[in-house]
């Protein structure tokens, strides 16, 4: 487990930036404490310092994980948000999207979702911009990426996609084996 490079860290925020903006700072300085990233295996980890700490004590090769895992570097250096990320970015994201309870369950399947099943949609949301997608009932459901704008979502016909799934609280289910 060793702390991120430049480049890694950068990469990272400039990923959580599409969904949290400036509050990334929020996340590091917490009231309960400092939390850092740190990597192993190619999987970013969030955790607390004094958690660190206590990590330190056991051999790298006999760690399987410690914190929350909140993505992984891809073969070509790309960084790939998971799905156990969400319960840290929900409470911060600047653009959400919530849909009809119908439209749920597909969501959850890891389909788009499309204007047949959009609630309500942040104000100003731009396209191509990070989501995070809530029932009507705002419980996180996972997030993605708006394929259209706001004003754009009002004049589209009712199959059109809107927002661009990219993870889901289906896939504790359909991916357990894979999201060490």
């Amino acid at each position: 487990m060793r702390p991120l490079t430049d480049d890694e860290t950068k990469t990272m925020f400039e990923k959580l930036s599409k969904y949290i903006g400036e509050n990334i700072k929020l996340l590091v300085d917490r009231p309960d404490g400092t939390y850092c990233f740190r990597l192993h295996n190619d999987r970013v980890y969030y955790i607390s310092e004094r958690i660190l700490k206590l990590a330190t004590n056991i051999a790298r090769g006999k760690l399987v994980s410690v914190g929350t895992c909140f993505g992984k570097f891809t073969k070509t250096i790309k960084f790939r948000l998971h799905i156990t990320a969400l319960d840290f970015l929900a409470p911060y994201a600047k653009f959400k999207v919530w849909v009809k309870p119908g439209q749920e369950q597909s969501f959850l399947y890891g389909n788009h979702v499309l204007k047949s099943g959009l609630g309500r949609i942040t104000e100003n949301t731009n396209q191509y911009q990070g989501v995070v997608v809530y029932s009507m009932a705002d419980v996180p459901l996972g997030f993605g990426v708006a394929a259209k704008s706001t004003q754009e979502c009002r004049r589209v016909d009712p199959m059109s996609i809107v927002v661009f799934h990219q993870a889901d609280i289906g896939e504790f289910i359909r991916s357990e084996d894979t999201l060490t």
